[in-house]
């Protein structure tokens, strides 16, 4: 062994037994990459103030970027290091000689064959002339490289490593005038110098520029350190540098420390440098603020990789973290997510069950393909484990691996586990068992998943009490679901579900009284009532909860009023309106003291909504106005008192309260004919009515009781004046109470019958109002008293104006109770698709439906279309683009001059033909034709006769002369009216 190897191995024994830093960890903790020169007089480490672990220094012959380009690119991929500092040196051997030299040294020493071998690497020595140059153009290289990432900052230094004479006052080429500033800046830039010697760049660009006159003369004195950076007694630190405090100004140490500052890269960077620190306590700073940022709906994906080399640590919370982040990001990484395999099964296998479990549930929140070869063993082990709290995690993990890869979990015999599991002792396994086997059995019900016998159905009612609220729902929405054998089996199912209408938690109470509901149908009579007695107490309890928790009860309370009407026949107090329910609540609520109204309360009741009456929500007055005549029609014997009560709330003259009052009236008319003396009141404010649906109304109660009404044709006749800009639900009313008035009192209303019908057919384009008076014509044409006997019929009379479902559609709604079904009252196929992704099916139902209408008729798509470019459909989310031809439900205007059936029939619109000036009729033919009758002649005068000529108003069946009709050149009746398309 030689003097050499004798010494190294002596020191290295003196070394590695005071050696104290093997906690270390192996990616540098500064981040940053520093490439100089192997000169034998240079130490970097003391040189440029790296400790131990800080940093990665690469050295080869004059520092060449090129040579070190493999080692970086393993600096920054693998151990994620983000900055590189480029040094050479003054006196460097690479610039006293070429490669000329350099390879005839090599060929006189080696010979001929190692000159040829020089070929490998083209004899390329890297030698450099200039050392500024070189310095800039290894900057350039490494910046565009593409092995390196363009964020990544690239400095270029050179460093004066021996004795020079340096001229003070010639140091600078950019001199100032002001002898001060020049002065304080000659100080600060000649420290720097003597700092970090001559020339300084940042990024390949040079801040100082020294004359070449003053470069330092190379001497053979020994080298020099950086002057300014050396070990201190209290060293101060600067972005991973560490500098002692130079005798300079303050604003030399600014300018030195920005020098050397890491520039700001954003969140993410800070991110990354802590993530990869070799300090514990930062580390996991670092993850918990990843989270964060993953929670506030930040990407944070890039930071995978320095995420993942965290996952190895024994602090629980950290590891938690780790694996939250996992499975967030696991589908953007899928092949990384395999580093995390090793990791997962040793976890798996770890004394604490707190890690065995958040193993395998970690395994199963990852979706992805790759990870389930992975899972057989760890969840075959977490099923059989023998504490609870992973047993019930690997139940759910069941579940999750089925929906990945079901023949896997099959062949495995994971579901027969999970079966077994039911029967395990602990209730939180039998409720999480029970949640998986229901999930795969609506993902595969040819599986038969789950399967419920006597003995499962006894454990799960054991397990009932002690687990969890999830737990709890899942066990009696099965429960639910289940077809009890016999009616023993009911009654044991409602006697042990009913002590969870005491349960704090609303889904849990609504879950139990579906299940007491559906069962109790198989118990007699009086233990049906005895539990509807039970359920009162927590559905009012419900009642009491939050506004969205309220509603969600007061629409599922309404399901069960309509089936069991006196389930909350004495809770009606409870349901009254407080000031600061939503509107939604008080809507609600209204509802359903309608509905549990009674002989004993409605007189609290009617006090009631007449103090809604007196409320400022518009909304919720008119629905507190309907309120009142519903249950006046819903109890007989206190319409009286409704009637009244309607009578003070138009008392106080409020315009909205007038006319839904009016509205109310005329429904209670029908049910109760024998309260026509209010009718005059009524009459008072005829012309403060200016909602359609009142004046509607009212127009409809002078018309029924047209016979006692004195001044009913002075009424009527203010209406007809403005028959053509009344609504068309007002027109209709008019022209039918008039029809009325005419057949009751025939003397004296002709001319209104005359001027109404007139307007309808003539001057009208609404072919619903035409239609209607030319039938209404043509029976007073007839025979008067077949026309009596169909317009005044007797009306069968209303039994309730309040909304209720159909039975069997009531019945579905139960069987959903505490489901959003129940909340929308609407069966559940309606909004929700079959399968797993029922959502997506039912989407692509109506998308496919509109295609196809739109294949079926392209031209009336089209024509939609173009109509509807100009329209805004982005409240339609089916509104999509079929190649021009626009959904079905896209209707196009008529166009002008049209008839407006064609549009509705969903073809083009046509053109009519041209045809002969006529003279000042009727622009238009008659329904007449579909009887082959001609239409009565246009009246010539004011003549009462003349007016109707050709109509036996007393009861003749003559009909009257035809009307003239124009030709076109063809001979051919026009055809350009309604009823063309007969």
């Amino acid at each position: 062994m030689s003097e050499i190897q004798k010494n190294l191995v002596g020191k290295n024994t003196e070394y590695a037994a005071a050696f104290t830093k093997g906690h270390l960890a192996l990616p540098p903790a500064k981040k940053y990459l520093v490439l100089t020169c192997m000169d034998a007089r240079i130490d970097p480490a003391a040189a440029y103030g790296i400790d131990l672990g800080d940093a990665h220094v690469v050295r080869n012959a004059g520092g060449n970027a090129k040579d070190a380009l493999r080692s970086i690119v393993i600096s920054q991929q693998l151990l994620g290091t983000n900055e590189i500092i480029v040094v050479k040196h003054t006196g460097c051997g690479m610039l006293i000689f070429d490669d000329s030299v350099a390879t005839g040294l090599v060929e006189k020493n080696l010979g001929a064959e190692a000159k040829e071998a020089l070929g490998a690497f083209g004899g390329d020595f890297q030698t450099f002339p200039q050392l500024e140059d070189a310095v800039r153009e290894d900057v350039k290289l490494l910046k565009e490289t593409p092995l390196i990432s363009d964020d990544v900052p690239v400095t270029g230094w050179v460093h004066s490593s021996w004795n020079r004479d340096f001229p003070a006052s010639d140091a600078l080429s950019n001199k100032t005038e002001d002898s001060d500033r020049g002065q304080e800046q000659h100080e600060v830039m000649g420290d720097l110098i003597a700092l970090y010697g001559d020339a300084f760049w940042l990024d390949g660009r040079r801040l100082i520029d020294v004359k070449a006159a003053t470069m330092p003369r190379l001497r053979s004195a020994p080298p020099l350190a950086l002057q300014r950076i050396e070990k201190a007694d209290k060293p101060k630190t600067h972005e991973g540098w560490t500098l002692d405090s130079p005798s300079t100004t303050p604003m030399a140490v600014n300018k030195i420390r920005g020098a050397f500052a890491a520039p700001k890269k954003g969140e993410t960077f800070e991110l990354r440098a802590g993530l990869v620190s070799q300090y514990a306590w930062e580390r996991k700073e670092s993850i918990q603020k990843t989270i964060m940022s993953m929670t506030l709906g930040k990407d944070v994906s890039a930071l995978f990789p320095d995420v993942l080399k965290n996952i190895a640590t024994p602090d629980l919370d950290q590891k938690k973290l780790v694996y939250l982040y996992l499975m967030n990001y696991a589908k953007s990484h899928p092949d990384l997510c395999i580093l995390a395999v090793n990791t997962f099964v040793q976890d798996s296998e770890d004394p604490n069950p707190l890690v065995r479990a958040l193993a395998i549930r970690t395994m199963g929140c990852i979706r992805v393909d790759k990870m389930v070869d992975y899972m057989e063993e760890p969840l075959r082990k977490t099923l059989r484990d023998e504490s609870p709290y992973v047993r019930k995690t690997a139940a759910i993990c069941v579940a999750k691996l089925f929906d990945l890869n079901p023949t896997m979990c099959i062949e495995n015999g994971f579901l027969e586990r999970l079966q077994e599991l039911i029967g395990d002792p602990n209730p939180m396994v039998v409720a999480n068992s029970v949640t998986a086997l229901v999930e795969i059995n609506e993902a595969a019900p040819e599986t038969k998943a789950l399967r419920i016998t006597s003995a499962t159905l006894k454990k799960m009612i054991m397990a009932l009490t002690e687990c969890t609220e999830w737990g709890r729902v899942t066990i009696l929405t099965t429960l639910a679901d289940y077809k009890a054998a016999d009616v023993k089996e009911s009654e044991h199912i409602c006697e042990r579900v009913s002590p969870q209408f005491q349960h704090v938690n609303p889904s849990v109470v609504l879950a139990a009284v579906k299940v007491v509901f559906l069962h109790m149908r198989n118990l007699t009579q009086d233990q049906q009532l005895q539990y509807q007695r039970k359920m009162a107490p927590p559905l009012v309890t419900l009642v009491a909860s939050a506004p969205e928790v309220q509603y969600v009860a007061l629409r599922n309370i309404d399901l069960l009023l309509q089936a069991k009407p006196d389930i909350l026949s004495k809770e009606l107090r409870v349901f009254f309106c407080k000031y600061n329910d939503p509107p939604y609540v008080k809507l609600q609520k209204l509802e359903i003291m309608v509905r549990i109204a009674n002989d004993k309360n409605v007189d609290q009741l009617l006090a009631e909504l007449k103090e809604y009456g007196a409320e400022v929500d518009m909304d919720f007055v008119r629905r507190a106005v309907k309120a009142i005549g519903q249950v006046a029609i819903k109890i007989e014997s206190a319409s009286e008192k409704c009637v009244n009560t309607l009578l003070d709330l138009i008392a106080t003259k409020v315009n909205y309260v007038v006319q839904e009052a009016v509205v109310v009236i005329k429904d209670i008319f029908r049910k109760y004919p024998g309260y026509e003396g209010i009718i005059p009141t009524l009459c008072k404010y005829i012309d403060e009515l200016d909602e359609p649906e009142a004046r509607g109304a009212l127009i409809w109660i002078v018309g029924e009781y047209a016979e006692k009404i004195s001044n009913a044709d002075e009424i009527l006749s203010g209406f007809v004046e403005g028959f053509m800009d009344e609504n068309t639900q007002t027109q209709l009313q008019i022209l039918t109470a008039v029809v009325k008035l005419f057949l009751k009192k025939p003397d004296n209303n002709q001319t209104l019958v005359q001027q109404v019908l007139q307007q309808a057919t003539a001057e009208n384009d609404n072919p619903d109002i035409r239609d209607r008076a030319y039938v209404y014509w043509r029976l007073l044409s007839g025979d008067l008293d077949a026309a009596k006997s169909v317009i005044l019929s007797d009306k069968p009379a209303i039994t309730t104006t309040m909304t209720s479902l159909p039975p069997s559609l009531l019945e579905s709604l139960l069987t959903e109770l505490s489901t959003l079904a129940s909340v929308y009252h609407k069966p559940p196929e309606t909004f929700v698709g079959q399968g797993r992704f029922g959502a997506d099916a039912i989407q692509h139902a109506a998308i496919q439906e509109q295609m196809q209408n739109a294949r079926e008729n392209p031209i009336a798509a089209s024509v939609a279309a173009t109509a509807g470019t100009t329209q805004n459909n982005a409240e339609n989310l089916l509104d999509i683009d079929f190649d021009g031809a626009a959904p079905a439900s896209s209707e196009a205007p008529p166009l002008a001059g049209a008839s407006g059936l064609e549009g509705l029939a969903g073809t083009p619109q046509r053109v009519a033909s041209p045809v002969a000036s006529a003279p000042q009729t009727s622009s238009m033919n008659d329904m007449m034709g579909l009887f082959d009758q001609p239409a009565p002649s246009q009246p010539a005068g004011d003549d009462l006769m003349n007016g109707f000529a050709g109509m036996d108003l007393g009861g003749a069946s003559q009909p009257p002369p035809p009307q003239t009709q124009m030709h076109g050149q063809n001979g051919k009746k026009t055809n350009d009216d309604l009823l063309g398309m007969f």
